[in-house]
């Protein structure tokens, strides 16, 4: 199971990448643009991902997968419950989110020094 330290132990490694806390929910940016939020009780983690693609991801695993609430189906966002994920994708997640919002450079460099 990932807790939400697993989380902030890979997402702060990541250049640009910064911790916020936001109406007492956790969140992690670039700049001002959000990659990662948490839930309240820090058990769903929305993080950036292709509008185009997020149907097809929840519709493969709606145990582990939900889509963003009505207010945030405009943005590229879906919702994973924490507790459904190892850690291994949560390192895929939580890196793909990330790369959407850097400069494909730096996603670049990161790619070829990890």
């Amino acid at each position: 199971m990932v807790t939400i330290d697993d989380v902030r132990a890979l997402a702060s490694q990541f250049p640009r990448s910064y911790e916020a806390l936001v109406r007492d929910r956790v969140k992690f940016r670039v700049g001002q643009i959000v990659y990662l939020a948490f839930s309240a009780d820090e058990t769903q983690m929305g993080f950036a991902f292709p509008k185009e693609e997020r149907a097809a991801l929840v519709a493969s695993e709606p145990a582990k997968f939900l889509l963003p609430g009505t207010g945030d189906m405009r943005w590229n966002w879906v919702v994973a419950r924490l507790s459904a994920l190892d850690h291994e994708e949560m390192s895929q997640l939580v890196t793909d989110a990330w790369r959407m919002v850097v400069p494909k450079f730096l996603a670049r460099a990161w790619d070829q020094e990890h």
